[in-house]
């Protein structure tokens, strides 16, 4: 007889056929999801049931000794946890009713994700895509039926570009994609025919798009009551809104005064600083080899210092495949998946900015800026590719006690499969550069931007926090980004909108962190002379991706 986790999880991949593919569970490869309103009341009815078969085996329970023992019993509350969220989604109307880019994403990814990751034999990866090809005219006719909350502008603007990148995938980067599988011509035939009929459903939902009104009043808040059910169920954060902005906010003119106090004694400025982070940068035949050499360096230096159990799971940076070059600045296109989880893979690729002498010399030299080495280290190799994200989802898939920690945080078409993963996958990665600093592996230069990466955590956290509640307009959030920041007006609009779309999602970062910052001091405090950085990191990680309040709760229960 299949257990309620059993049942929850095939109830999860059954209407997240996307996110399934991502974590390499190819049952629903073939299908897009259905997210009508009669769908989602019946998805809803789903949560009902499947909350009396949880609360029949696993009777909600506040003992944290328990669950810190009985991984069922712990995946249950979170198996509650989620179904709140997803409900909460559905109820108010904000996303699947409201927002256009969510629909355009999934259709994209629904076919990169097959493009990305193909299962083995490729035969079954080609009928898997003509199939989802032939299922996205339903899907984006259903989001025309669907939406009809008022409409930010910025929002109806993202799926646009996203709609014309779709087409552009299909029409141009699936035949690359198609030719470098060596796929035979009888099946190239059949998967072009539907990539054409697909194309054409993203032309229309273009059309119909531009032609959508852009209500310039459209509210981007999801609401006071919302956001602290967000915090509650989906981070498992006992503070209200309200007491973490007042945290935030405090914190924030000290984290700024600390990264003037580093740019001043590096560059005298904060814009000289900038100008020698860019030019600090590898050359056009040493780029690769930079990510790999500074990704070996974080290894050797978490050795040396038995900072955590790394796991063999080797990771490589390649270019941006040639099929996905034109579209991917266009798109949710992450340089850094995670693995999937049931389809681990020997060799793990970090997809970066191709730079190379096909490019003319300017634009060499502007991508190479991009990819300085403070970006390199910070960024590509501790945050994501090393010891932060990467190392804590081999711990998920290998080490997990946790089911549902093993997929939660896993990447999807907009954002992570499962809101309640995000506090420890980026709290634990921003930690990882916070660690990086500490135990002395960043240059000067590192530490300064490592410093401004704080300030702009904080700043997020407050954007969201005021955003949801409705105390700041998206145009405030652009100003404060720009003020308080010094983000650049492009990179402070493109934030603020990824902050109006996703509530209560920049705020795990800066939540997370704190969170496992002040867990550590706890149990150092408690362990004294015996405490281990390495023993507290394997025990925080063996939790998986689940919401860093509820690990911290299961840590402190064992420590007793």
């Amino acid at each position: 007889m299949r257990s309620p986790i059993d049942q929850f999880l095939e109830q999860y991949f059954f209407r997240h056929p996307v996110n399934a593919t991502f974590t390499g569970m190819r049952l629903h490869d073939h299908e897009l999801p259905d997210w009508t309103r009669e769908a989602r009341e019946d998805e809803i009815d789903e949560f009902e049931a499947l909350t009396i078969a949880l609360d029949d085996a696993f009777p909600a329970t506040d003992d944290m000794a328990l669950l810190a023992r009985d991984g069922e019993a712990l995946d249950a509350a979170l198996a509650r946890a989620n179904m709140d969220v997803r409900q909460l989604e559905f109820e108010s109307r904000f996303f699947h009713d409201k927002n256009p880019a969510l629909w355009t994403g999934e259709a994209i990814f629904g076919i990169a994700s097959l493009m990305l990751r193909p299962p083995t034999p490729i035969e079954d990866g080609v009928a898997s895509i003509a199939m989802r090809l032939h299922e996205v005219p339903r899907f984006l006719g259903d989001m025309q039926e669907t939406l009809s909350e008022p409409i930010p502008p910025a929002w109806v603007e993202r799926a646009v570009r996203e709609a014309r990148a779709g087409a552009t995938l299909l029409r141009q980067g699936l035949p690359l994609w198609l030719d470098a599988y060596r796929v035979d011509e009888a099946s190239t035939l059949w998967v072009l025919e539907a990539a054409e009929t697909a194309a054409t459903a993203f032309d229309l939902a273009d059309d119909w798009l531009a032609q959508v009104p852009r209500q310039d009043d459209a509210p981007l808040s999801i609401g006071t009551e919302a956001y602290d059910i967000l915090l509650r169920r989906g981070h498992f954060c006992e503070d209200d809104a309200e007491t973490l902005l007042r945290r935030a906010l405090d914190e924030l003119p000290e984290a700024q005064a600390r990264f003037e106090a580093l740019a001043a004694d590096e560059a005298g400025s904060t814009d000289v600083l900038a100008e020698q982070l860019a030019e600090d940068h590898p050359t056009v035949d040493g780029y690769l080899a930079a990510c790999t050499n500074r990704w070996q360096a974080c290894r050797a230096f978490a050795d040396e210092h038995d900072l955590v159990e790394w796991g063999d799971w080797p990771l490589r940076y390649v270019p941006i495949p040639v099929w996905a070059r034109e579209v991917a600045p266009q798109l949710y296109f992450l340089f850094y998946r995670s693995p999937a989880p049931y389809e681990p893979p020997i060799v793990h690729d970090y997809l970066v900015t191709p730079v190379d002498d096909t490019l003319p010399a300017a634009e060499q030299t502007r991508r190479l800026r991009q990819w300085n080495h403070s970006a390199i280290t910070l960024n590509h190799v501790v945050h994501h590719g090393a010891l932060g994200h990467h190392v804590q989802n081999w711990h998920a898939v290998n080490r997990s006690t946790s089911r549902i920690g093993t997929v939660a945080a896993v990447d999807g078409a907009s954002r992570i499969g499962m809101f309640l993963g995000g506090s420890m996958a980026e709290g634990w990665a921003c930690y990882a550069t916070e660690l990086a600093d500490e135990l002395g592996f960043l240059t000067f230069l590192e530490r300064a931007s490592e410093q401004q990466s704080r300030v702009r955590m904080l700043a997020r956290a407050i954007v969201d926090i005021q955003l949801h509640t409705g105390a700041m307009t998206f145009d405030d959030a652009v100003d404060f980004y720009v003020g308080e920041v010094g983000m650049p007006m492009a990179a402070a609009t493109a934030e603020a909108v990824k902050n109006s779309m996703f509530p209560g999602t920049a705020v795990m970062y800066w939540l997370g962190t704190q969170g496992i910052l002040a867990l550590r001091e706890q149990l150092m405090a408690r362990a004294r002379a015996g405490f281990s950085l390495r023993g507290f990191h394997d025990a925080l990680l063996r939790r998986g991706s689940i919401p860093v309040p509820l690990a911290a709760k299961l840590l402190l229960a064992e420590a007793l």
